[in-house]
C-alpha cells in the first residue's frame, strides 16, 4: 500500500477530536495527495450502527468482552470498506482512534488483558498498523474535568466510568508509547488547543516531508 495511515489517540478529555477537526483544513492546504478523515468506532454505516450500541449509556448490562468484540467488529468493517481502499488509492488517512484504543480501554481499563485484546484485533485487522500515531496526553483528572465542563449532552458509557478506570486507560497508553517509540509520538494536551494543533502539524509534516508542498 502506498498511502499513509495516521491515527490520533488519547484519553477522554484530551481534545483529540477537536484538534483533528481543526488540523485537517490546515493540512489540506499543503498536502499533495487526498486526505480521508474518519473515526472509530464508525466510518461507515455498519460501524456507525455498532458505535451507537457500544456507547449508548442505556446499555449498562453489556459484558466487557462483548464490548471488545463489538469494537473489533466495527474496526474490521471500517478497514475493509474505507481504510484499505483509501490506502490503495495513495491517500492519507487520518483516523480518530484505532487499535491502541482497544488495548487501553478494553485491555487495561476493562481488565480483559492487553494480550487477549491484541490477539482479537490482529484477527480483525489482519495486522494492519498505523504508520504514525499522535498520542494526545492529559492527566485523567483534567480530562474528566474538561468533559464535565464542555459536554452539553449526556455522556456516553465510557465517560461515566470512575476515575480509576480512566487512570488505567492512560497508564496503558503511556506503556504503548514506551513500547512503540518510533510509531507513537506524544503531544502535550494540557497546552492550548492552538498549541496542540501546531504540534500535531509539525510532527506530521516533518515526518512525511514528501507529502507536502
Amino acid at each position: 500500500m502506498a498511502g499513509l495511515l495516521i491515527t490520533f489517540e488519547g484519553p477522554d478529555g484530551a481534545g483529540k477530536t477537536s484538534a483533528l477537526t481543526e488540523l485537517v483544513p490546515r493540512l489540506q492546504q499543503i498536502v499533495r495527495r487526498p486526505i480521508v478523515v474518519t473515526r472509530e468506532p464508525g466510518g461507515n454505516p455498519i460501524s456507525e450502527a455498532i458505535r451507537q450500541i457500544i456507547l449508548d449509556p442505556k446499555n449498562t448490562a453489556m459484558d466487557k468482552r462483548t464490548e471488545a468484540l463489538l469494537y473489533a467488529a466495527a474496526r474490521r468493517q471500517h478497514i475493509v470498506e474505507k481504510i484499505r481502499p483509501a490506502l490503495a488509492a495513495d491517500k492519507m488517512v487520518l483516523c480518530d482512534r484505532f487499535v491502541d484504543s482497544s488495548l487501553a480501554y478494553q485491555g487495561a481499563g476493562r481488565d480483559i488483558g492487553v494480550t487477549a485484546v491484541g490477539k482479537m484485533n490482529k484477527f480483525a485487522t489482519e495486522q494492519l498498523a498505523p504508520d504514525l500515531t499522535l498520542y494526545l496526553d492529559v492527566p485523567s483528572e483534567l480530562g474528566l474535568q474538561r468533559i464535565a465542563a464542555h459536554r452539553q449532552s449526556q455522556n456516553d458509557r465510557l465517560d461515566q466510568e470512575a476515575l480509576s478506570f480512566h487512570q488505567k486507560v492512560r497508564g496503558e497508553y503511556l506503556a504503548l508509547v514506551k513500547q512503540y517509540p518510533q510509531r507513537i509520538k506524544t503531544i502535550d494536551a494540557t497546552q492550548s488547543l492552538e498549541q496542540v494543533i501546531a504540534a500535531c502539524q509539525t510532527v506530521i509534516t516533518t515526518t512525511y516531508r514528501d507529502w507536502f508542498n
